[in-house]
């Protein structure tokens, strides 16, 4: 990742990953088609996303055949789980080794207020600690989250098949083995003041009125 002399974002150095491979359970229905402000939830994390990246490799579960949100320019590619609703680290996984980019962005289907900037300055930390950082991610109320996240691929790639050869299926743990920045709220709430880049939709009550 780049910028031109203007200091415009130039994200030809990042993928982004959203995972969409859940099953949806507490919601009732595919939480990831319903719609808000015109767009479906799957879509709205895909655009948020796609601004930050030169691609996007949407995890699905297997037999998962929708058609998926486009964004202008920004290719949005179909990555399948290896087992059904194996969890996030598995999708992640699955993402990393489709993704093309040394720096990924990845987020989760249901979270459909991102905020852009905030994802910037998330990759902003790894360009900053190049050597030192292999993930950064956001704290609130004291807790780490580990989504959205901003990760080195190789870093996390072997991370993430070390774990699972473990049978460890946590992002948390994932984040634990990787050398991560937490960015404390006070960093990043001045970016995204109600902290919607957190929110994320596990039932129709968690959808913003």
């Amino acid at each position: 990742m780049t910028e031109d002399d203007s200091g415009a974002w130039r994200p030809d150095h990042v993928s982004g990953i959203v995972l969409a491979g859940g099953a949806s359970r507490r919601f009732g229905s595919d939480k990831l088609e319903a719609v808000l402000e015109g767009r479906s939830l799957l879509g709205r994390a895909v655009d948020a996303v796609a601004s930050v990246s030169s691609e996007v490799i949407v995890v699905v579960a297997p037999g998962d055949e929708r058609s998926l949100p486009d964004h202008g320019d920004v290719p949005i590619r179909r990555a399948v789980d290896p087992e059904p609703h194996g969890g996030p680290l598995v999708g992640l996984l699955t993402g990393l080794e489709t993704a093309q980019q040394p720096i990924v962005v990845v987020a989760g289907g249901d979270m459909p207020t991102l905020s852009v900037d905030v994802l910037v300055a998330m990759v902003r930390v790894l360009l900053a600690t190049e050597g030192s950082t292999d993930a950064a991610i956001l704290v609130r109320h004291g807790v780490d989250r580990p989504l959205p996240a901003a990760i080195r691929n190789g870093a996390a790639t072997q991370a993430a098949r070390r774990l699972l050869g473990e049978d460890e299926r946590s992002l948390r743990a994932l984040f634990g083995l990787l050398r991560t920045r937490r960015i404390e709220e006070i960093e990043w709430r001045g970016l995204d003041p109600a902290g919607d880049t957190l929110r994320d939709v596990d039932n129709p009550s968690d959808l913003p009125l």
